[in-house]
């Protein structure tokens, strides 16, 4: 499993919906991302350049890209951007990787 940080900003209409009807989202994100075969992990409300940040789990990028798809389609969030997350054992292993190839890897320039 993957998994993937997305940063967005709510859209002055969807602000004034959650004035005029607050309610707590984590439940509308956790079934979105359930129906496209991913899972939310954690859903939080921002200060500063982002109003909020996802973390969301899924076997491929594309599972979570189709989530954020359906919710950009709503016109109620804009600016979403997504990367990926490592834990650090799997870090490790890609520097266990990165190790075992700077061997045979030739530079650009290196003749």
């Amino acid at each position: 499993m993957g998994l993937f940080i997305t940063q967005g900003n709510y859209t002055a209409r969807a602000v004034k919906g959650m004035v005029d009807n607050p309610e707590d989202r984590a439940a509308a994100v956790a079934a979105l991302m359930e129906s496209v075969g991913a899972k939310l992990v954690e859903y939080y409300v921002t200060t500063g350049e982002y109003d909020f940040l996802v973390v969301s789990e899924g076997d491929n990028v594309t599972d979570v890209l189709a989530g954020l798809m359906v919710a950009g389609a709503t016109g109620t969030v804009t600016n979403l951007k997504t990367v990926q997350a490592l834990t650090t054992a799997d870090a490790k292993v890609a520097m266990e990787r990165a190790q075992a190839a700077r061997a045979s890897f030739r530079p650009a320039g290196g003749g």
